[in-house]
């Protein structure tokens, strides 16, 4: 909750507090009567009267329609008023910029997808610009009508010196001067953060990791990340550098030197999707066309269900496959779990997920040899785009504090 401008416990600081209850209680189940929203506050039927007709008198909420088919007359319903704030969300990587706008509900509304590659290198103000106006007209809206834009990429903006760092393979991100022409260019407070981290958001607050406060999320496609969940809060470090466990040094690899230079280290090299194409070939399994994350995925799909369905035999070239992927997992998350000791690991990314059941159970079977905590490991739940919809979600939270704190 936002805090409360005034003296704790006045009249105006309780009704605000009211007020903000009552919106999480639309938001969380769509429609309410007066009387539902009464008793589950505990508000009086005079008083969630005036909170609603306040609420409405604002432009938070709407009367909706009414209840029907019960005994007795028919109550009014109320819902919140989506159009009361617009956000939007950027998931930018070498390939393309995928931007969404969701409403105050957090219901999406409008999407683009703007092909990035090959672009030119001083790009991507204009790229951001015509992301947002795309996704923007896809629901009816003007740049304008916009209370915020959250944006996720690799690596992350350093806070001293305002540069991208850990992503040196995304064209025309790299300027000291980018967030400022950002600035300049979009006329609604922005926000940046690392990719994994806002796929990690999404999982916390509508996936597999709703409810837990310490988590580390492991992110395996393009690149391999992790994000890390302490006490509730993402944990992203002095430079924003915390999480890029790709770049980590682990057995079974060779010591990668100059990792900045290389974009590349030992844990990427033992498990991320050019080590699933390796294992794939020394196998003799055909390696399908595609970019290298989709090809990892369709061959880890395919190992998964050859397991799920006995279609191979034991010992066969896709469980080894499995095998050796998880091993190569377990590896790297023995470090972060015996300096962490997280509650719980998700699993998630295109690569890892597609692995399915089998993947991570014989990640978890590998894990319990090699670290002494055991936190248990789960699938990654928001099937859907998670870094964009971890950017919605972020920028969703800091909308409905500023807007729904009716006590200024």
């Amino acid at each position: 909750m936002a805090r409360m401008a005034g003296t704790p416990g006045t009249p105006r600081v309780l009704r605000a507090m009211n007020d903000r209850a009552a919106l999480d209680l639309l938001l969380e189940h769509g429609t309410l009567s007066r009387t539902r929203i009464g008793k589950l506050t505990g508000l009086s039927k005079p008083t969630a009267s005036q909170l609603l007709a306040r609420l409405e008198a604002a432009g938070l909420v709407l009367a909706t329609g009414t209840t029907a088919g019960r005994p007795g007359p028919n109550a009014q319903l109320y819902s919140v008023n989506p159009a009361a704030a617009h956000v939007a969300g950027l998931d930018v990587n070498t390939e393309r910029i995928r931007a969404a706008v969701a409403d105050i509900t957090g219901r999406t509304v409008g999407s683009f997808r703007l092909p990035t590659p090959h672009r030119r290198a001083g790009s991507a103000v204009e790229q951001v610009v015509q992301a947002v106006d795309g996704a923007a007209k896809a629901a009816g809206l003007g740049r304008t009508d916009l209370h915020r834009i959250v944006i996720g990429t690799p690596g992350a903006f350093d806070p001293s010196t305002g540069r991208l760092r850990y992503a040196s393979h995304l064209p025309g991100w790299h300027s000291p001067a980018l967030l400022d022409e950002l600035a300049a260019a979009l006329p609604m407070p922005l926000e940046y953060d690392n990719d994994v981290n806002l796929a990690a958001v999404a999982e916390q607050r509508i996936g597999a990791a709703r409810g837990h406060d310490d988590f580390v999320m492991l992110w395996n496609e393009e690149g391999l990340g992790a994000a890390l969940v302490i006490g509730g809060r993402l944990h992203r470090g002095w430079t924003g550098g915390a999480g890029e466990v790709g770049f980590l040094p682990v057995p079974g690899t060779p010591l990668v030197r100059n990792v900045t230079k290389a974009n590349n280290g030992g844990f990427q090299e033992l498990a991320g999707c050019n080590a699933v194409l390796r294992t794939a070939r020394e196998l003799g399994i055909e390696v399908p066309q595609g970019s290298l994350p989709d090809a990892a995925a369709t061959l880890l799909r395919a190992a998964a269900a050859a397991q799920q369905d006995g279609a191979e035999p034991d010992g066969g070239p896709y469980a080894e496959l499995l095998a050796r992927c998880a091993t190569g997992h377990a590896v790297g998350l023995a470090s972060i779990v015996s300096l962490l000791d997280p509650e719980l690991i998700v699993l998630a990314g295109d690569v890892t997920v597609s692995g399915g059941e089998p993947l991570r159970a014989l990640i978890q079977s590998e894990l319990a040899e090699l670290a002494v905590p055991r936190p248990r490991l789960v699938l990654g739940a928001v099937e859907m785009h998670p870094v964009l919809t971890g950017a919605l979600e972020s920028a969703l939270a800091t909308t409905r504090d500023e807007v729904f704190d009716t006590s200024r």
